[in-house]
């Protein structure tokens, strides 16, 4: 079984043909979703989701892009949020100093937010970052000594194999999207090449960033199987090695999760 640790399921884009995206993912050895939260205020669209699918899962927190225009929200309300039996990750949070939709200040009180709920939660951080790697390994390492926290850098996309080691150094888990599959990502593929297996998730983004041969169309969480393989291709191991190590991660790191 595959895992989509990262996905959008949410969205308006998925409305119109849902249980055809779901049929498509079981035909591909998808079996387990984590729909990813990007505002608390939208949060009633991924709970009547996780409450009426069993498979599916979510996250809570705040895109950096979105915390300059979101309502407040405090440590003490996002930790409520927690308290969900079928909440299992913290985020997505992070910097983003690519678009800079947000004021960087705001993105790094926000952050350091989330970071303090995974720690009192217990729950992983699905981080997102994005020209921004200097900077959220600083205040990952700083927080560190304050916080007892673990998490993932989700959809990494960094040329960095020193980012990638500072990551893991940290105790995070790297999960890679379709943007591996693309022919001019030679630096991500020789980075993911070095990046331990046991140490990985995969992930689609979707309705984002569709791997080859699906690049420009809409994105969902049956192409997970098209990263899975690439890591395969990659890694010179098989897809099954994969596959089922990237499931067993995913319930390592997320292990609020009921297996199945």
């Amino acid at each position: 079984m595959l895992v989509d640790s990262h996905c959008h399921l949410d969205y308006e884009v998925f409305a119109e043909d849902f249980a055809d995206i779901l049929a498509r993912a079981k035909d591909n050895g998808v079996g387990l979703f984590q729909t990813i939260s990007t505002k608390v205020t939208e949060f009633h669209k991924l709970k009547k989701l996780i409450e009426t699918y069993p498979n599916i899962y979510a996250s809570i927190g705040i895109h950096p892009h979105e915390v300059d225009e979101h309502p407040e929200v405090s440590v003490e309300d996002l930790f409520e949020y927690t308290k969900h039996p079928k909440v299992i990750g913290i985020g997505e949070t992070g910097l983003d100093l690519y678009y800079e939709h947000s004021k960087i200040e705001k993105q790094q009180d926000y952050f350091l937010r989330h970071i303090e709920v995974s720690h009192l939660s217990g729950l992983p951080l699905i981080i997102h970052t994005r020209d921004a790697d200097p900077l959220t390994i600083e205040i990952l390492k700083e927080a560190k000594k304050k916080f007892d926290f673990t998490g993932l850098i989700h959809c990494f996309s960094s040329e960095s194999l020193e980012f990638a080691k500072s990551c893991l150094d940290l105790g995070l888990y790297i999960s890679i999207s379709g943007i591996v599959t693309f022919k001019k990502a030679l630096a991500l593929q020789e980075v993911v090449k070095q990046v331990p297996l046991d140490r990985l998730l995969v992930e689609t983004d979707s309705p984002y960033l569709a791997p080859d041969p699906y690049r420009g169309k809409r994105n969902e969480p049956a192409f997970v199987k098209k990263v899975a393989e690439k890591i395969s291709d990659l890694k010179n191991v098989s897809f099954q090695e994969v596959s089922d190590q990237t499931t067993e991660n995913f319930f390592k790191l997320f292990n609020k999760v009921q297996r199945i």
